[in-house]
């Protein structure tokens, strides 16, 4: 049970399999099956067996289920960094109101988030990020043992960190289009104090639609080499 409630407070909070377009009989049968096997792998000798008492198995199960959630939390974090630059992005291009359902999250996005979300996936994927995130989890067993009191200064300090993480790798993604739109803001200052003849509001609708999906293109390759620095960073995340 105390793996359990690790186990499944990662997957819960964690990226990829949180993901609301993942069925719930689906995650249920992974936390499941990672249960199994992680107690079957014969790494987990410190776990403290439960001896029935309410009070003391609760207190335990929670510290698990804490523990388990601040890991996930602070990965899920991490991760979200492209949907965060994504938004930057749409709100430059003057398409934040223009919003869709996202299957993924199951909230209304953009259509250039949804873009950058659904490519950055699968270059997680691709670069290892689920064997990474499963690898972290058994090794969080060394940096948080079951049988010692919880370090909530740790978790805490875990999961500040990788929100800070998230804010600096977004403004970094987002760097190029807002310095782009910059220059463009001063080329149509410019051309409404020559030609104020020209509405201006009207004309920059395509141009930042154009430029945006021109600098989105250029962006795409970079989300490999995103993917890969996220898992990397990911394996080491119980250190920071």
């Amino acid at each position: 049970m105390p793996l359990l409630a690790r186990v499944g407070g990662f997957l819960v909070a964690g990226p990829i399999f949180s993901s609301a377009s993942v069925p719930m009989v689906v995650r249920v049968g992974v936390v499941l099956l990672l249960t199994v096997f992680f107690g079957l792998s014969g790494g987990f000798a410190a776990m403290p067996p439960m001896d029935g008492n309410p009070v003391a198995d609760s207190l335990l199960l929670a510290k698990e289920l804490l523990i388990g959630l601040a890991l996930g939390l602070s990965c899920n974090l991490v991760y979200l960094a492209v949907q965060q630059g994504a938004r930057i992005t749409a709100q430059q291009m003057g398409m934040h109101d223009a919003g869709l359902l996202d299957p993924i999250s199951g909230e209304e996005a953009q259509a250039v988030g949804m873009l950058f979300e659904m490519v950055f996936a699968m270059l997680f994927l691709t670069a290892g990020g689920h064997l990474v995130m499963l690898n972290l989890l058994a090794q969080s067993y060394g940096a948080f043992p079951a049988a010692a009191p919880v370090d909530t200064a740790a978790l805490a300090g875990m999961v500040m960190t990788a929100s800070s993480t998230m804010l600096v790798l977004a403004l970094k993604m987002a760097a190029p289009m807002l310095a782009a739109f910059l220059v463009l803001s001063v080329v149509l200052a410019v051309l409404a104090r020559v030609l104020p003849e020209i509405n201006i509001l009207l004309a920059s609708f395509p141009l930042r639609i154009g430029l945006g999906l021109l600098m989105a293109a250029g962006m795409m390759p970079a989300l490999g080499g995103m993917a890969q620095w996220i898992a990397e960073w990911m394996t080491r995340i119980t250190v920071l």
